[in-house]
């Protein structure tokens, strides 16, 4: 989406006929909203684009201007709510657009620039995984690493939690999340699990070189072969009257210690 005039966006969008949708994303494709989510897709260009639904308020809330025969229509706020799941904060705009194509491990890895990688051991929360995605742009993270199965599928929700991470931060999907430790060890990253029950504080367990932190589900957290698969166990130093932090939460700090070590 290039740089431009907002008033140029709007007088096209008065052009626009009012429309109204199923509540249902074509078959193949994913339906995004938020200003932020939207605004990161239309700038991304691995992204295919079917069909934008906006208000007059949410385009003039976007920073540039579409292609002359990018595909809009105009709605009002009670369409674009029967276009997004219940109560979903769309903003004025929804974007309906075919799912990013898959990305390798290998080539993440081929580029040796010793950026952090988060590897999500069946975190299936979609707002989670969005958040990580944001701590892992703030952070700049080389990738998340998750399973195909037992992690969400790209959409809405994701890509809100991630207020435009979806679009700047590859996600690798594997099919052996054990085997994607062992690539990550041979291209020679140190692979730190954290764990509540860990010895070791995730500063003292930190090297020098690369590093992927490995987090566990929801509740249940790390699986055991998993663990096996990283070099060290470590636990966040949190106080002993909260049990547990929030994935995402953990995540943050992990990336945060990462970029601030000595």
């Amino acid at each position: 989406m290039a740089k431009g005039k907002k008033k140029g966006m709007r007088g096209r969008a008065g052009r626009m006929q009012g429309g109204r949708g199923s509540g249902r994303a074509a078959k193949g494709q994913v339906r995004l909203w938020g200003r932020h989510a939207v605004e990161a897709a239309l700038r991304n260009p691995r992204r295919q684009h079917r069909k934008l639904w906006a208000t007059l308020e949410g385009l003039d809330s976007l920073d540039g201007e579409l292609p002359p025969d990018f595909p809009l229509e105009r709605a009002e706020v009670t369409d674009l709510a029967r276009l997004v799941a219940k109560d979903a904060p769309h903003q004025g705009l929804v974007l309906e657009c075919a799912p990013l194509d898959d990305l390798l491990l290998a080539d993440v890895l081929s580029s040796k620039d010793g950026r952090p990688l988060v590897v999500l051991d069946q975190v299936t929360d979609p707002h989670n995984v969005g958040a990580i995605l944001r701590s892992a742009a703030a952070f700049d993270a080389a990738a998340i690493v998750t399973q195909d199965r037992h992690a969400p599928p790209e959409s809405g929700v994701v890509a809100k939690s991630a207020s435009g991470a979806l679009e700047t931060v590859p996600w690798i999907r594997v099919v052996n999340l054990a085997r994607a430790l062992e690539e990550m060890a041979e291209a020679g990253y140190w692979r730190i699990g954290l764990a509540g029950e860990a010895e070791a504080t995730f500063a003292e367990a930190l090297p020098t070189g690369p590093v992927a932190v490995v987090l566990g589900a929801e509740g249940e957290g790390m699986r055991h072969n998993v663990g096996q698969h990283c070099d060290a166990l470590a636990r966040l130093p949190i106080s002993d009257a909260m049990e547990s932090l929030n994935v995402s939460n953990a995540g943050a700090i992990a990336l945060y210690a990462i970029a601030t070590r000595q």
